[in-house]
């Protein structure tokens, strides 16, 4: 495939399989609760332990890419996934699906970081922005899809199924890959301009912005994993639940683009950030507390995206072309660092407190720390990064 768009369609799908993935847990919870004997706590350290090889890979994913090259890599991250997906879909103690569900991790964290350079290379000063925004939905679009059919799978067929089914899923995946992707002309060169290394503050402002990134993902992520929860302790059916907190992903997919509109639009980024994490965190301590399920579900979907690109516009203001590949790497290691410990620690309180509501509680305290990350972002002085 030569179009850039059609190769962009590929990489979207090819990523909306690892959100599929990622989800497949927090999306059969009960279901797992009753098989396993485990409690909401264990769901939480299982959903976070899909990023937790994302600490020690973020970092070194870019140089896999380039000693095996882009397409090599991304088929061998799939393969990991599968594997994982497979070993969890037949194990019969709870030790083996934590196995297994760090081997699909792993290929997750080397698929995510190699797709976002495969999509820089198609599409760098050509429509790059539209192009990650396209991009970067491929993430709420998996995991609405998954909310919607694995409790289905779960109900009918049992946990195992659910498992096969991702299997299933990311075994399309390695076929489309294989057949529809090709690197574009002249993306293998390497580049022979001298290696910058990041100064202190300019390493300090990457962090910070990881950081802010990572915390904004833990309080969108309560949402789906232990929305499910949530609406089943209010009495809900799992596939109910699951269709219903569904929409917010959906409804995310058009609020995602619609933040970064508005950003440029009224050239107010940071106040775009503010205001949408502001009502974002007022919508998750209302949602478990009121009857208004479908309104604020709905409200959230509308609002919960916007932050995400001016957010993702953060690190470019600090680093240089020179310093981008460690300064991602960096940016990737902090957010997947959050990404490890936040539904461990949301499964933590919802244990404490007998109830998925105090996980939504602790959702809600990572969106509104992230304006005060920014303020000390925006305190951080500009520096040149030396060589």
């Amino acid at each position: 495939m030569r179009n850039r768009w059609g190769i962009l369609a590929v990489l979207f799908t090819v990523r909306a399989t690892m959100a599929f993935q990622f989800q497949s847990v927090a999306a059969v919870a009960p279901l797992l609760g009753s098989e396993f004997g485990i409690g909401l706590a264990d769901i939480g350290v299982l959903i976070g332990l899909y990023f937790a090889p994302g600490v020690g890979l973020a970092l070194p994913g870019g140089a896999i890419g380039q000693r095996f090259g882009d397409k090599t890599t991304v088929l061998g991250a799939l393969l990991l996934m599968l594997v994982g997906s497979a070993v969890m879909a037949f194990a019969a103690s709870w030790s083996i699906q934590i196995a297994g569900r760090l081997v699909a991790g792993a290929g997750g964290v080397i698929l995510s970081v190699q797709l976002t350079k495969m999509v820089t290379d198609w599409f760098a000063g050509r429509e790059i922005a539209t192009a990650m925004a396209i991009f970067v939905n491929s993430w709420p679009a998996g995991v609405a899809i998954s909310l919607l059919a694995l409790p289905l799978i779960g109900t009918a067929y049992g946990v195992g199924a659910v498992h096969l089914g991702v299997a299933a899923l990311i075994g399309c995946g390695i076929v489309l890959l294989a057949i529809g992707y090709r690197s574009p002309a002249g993306s293998g060169v390497t580049s022979t301009t001298t290696t910058l290394r990041l100064d202190r503050n300019a390493g300090v402002a990457v962090i910070a912005a990881g950081l802010i990134w990572g915390l904004f993902n833990v309080g969108f992520a309560i949402i789906f994993s232990f929305g499910p929860s949530m609406l089943v302790e209010r009495g809900w059916s799992i596939a109910a639940a699951g269709s219903t907190i569904s929409i917010v992903l959906w409804l995310a997919v058009g609020s995602v683009p619609l933040g970064g509109f508005l950003a440029d639009r009224t050239k107010r980024p940071e106040f775009i950030l503010i205001a949408s994490c502001i009502v974002f965190a007022m919508l998750m301590i209302a949602l478990p507390r009121s009857d208004a399920v479908l309104p604020i579900i709905i409200a959230l979907g509308l609002v919960c995206g916007q932050p995400a690109g001016p957010i993702m516009s953060l690190p470019a203001r600090v680093l240089q072309p020179q310093t981008r590949a460690i300064g991602m790497g960096v940016f990737f290691t902090v957010f997947y660092v959050c990404m490890m410990l936040g539904p461990v620690i949301g499964g933590a309180c919802a244990k404490w407190t007998d109830s998925a509501v105090a996980a939504f509680d602790f959702g809600a305290l990572m969106i509104l720390a992230c304006p005060l990350v920014l303020w000390g972002f925006n305190r951080i002085p500009a520096t040149t990064p030396r060589a």
